[in-house]
């Protein structure tokens, strides 16, 4: 019986360190990639920013006459702000598909995988559409209510 017995000490460790071992290169992907994310997310934002900012500026002696002809602030702000929406759907429909098939290819790499659902693209795009709002918002704001006159005159 003392020969079938080892003499070694038992190794033992949590399922979640073993885990962790094999899936360390994953985690720091996933790092990097968060803080890629993050910093796509907040340049994508600046530069739509700087553009409506651009076009919005260009577009002062347009909204100057829309305003004398009787256009309500409103109307102004949702004619300015459709136009970046549109351009923003446009995206989401073009990178959603290439994103499916490239998340579901990273995937497929796993042991435990789950399939991806539709709602994770639909959320994706609701919030791209709700940061381009609240990005342009602030711009056609300012651009709606001044005044027509200082628009005209000084253009």
């Amino acid at each position: 019986m003392e020969s079938i017995v080892s003499r070694s000490t038992m190794k033992y460790e949590f399922l979640s360190d073993s885990y962790f071992k094999i899936y360390r290169n994953q985690y720091n992907e996933m790092k990097a990639l968060t803080l890629f994310a993050i910093l796509s997310i907040l340049l994508s934002i600046l530069g739509m920013y700087a553009l409506s900012s651009y076009s919005i500026q260009h577009k002062t002696k347009e909204i100057g006459i829309r305003k004398a002809n009787g256009a309500s602030s409103l109307e102004i702000m949702l004619q300015l702000i459709t136009e970046y929406v549109v351009w923003v759907a446009m995206a989401f429909v073009i990178a959603s598909p290439i994103a499916f098939y490239a998340a579901d290819d990273w995937l497929k790499s796993f042991a435990y995988r789950i399939d991806l659902s539709w709602w994770i693209f639909a959320l994706a795009g609701v919030i791209a559409i709700i940061i381009a709002i609240i990005t342009v918002s602030w711009q056609t704001y300012n651009a709606a209510r001044k005044d027509p006159v200082y628009a005209l005159k000084y253009e």
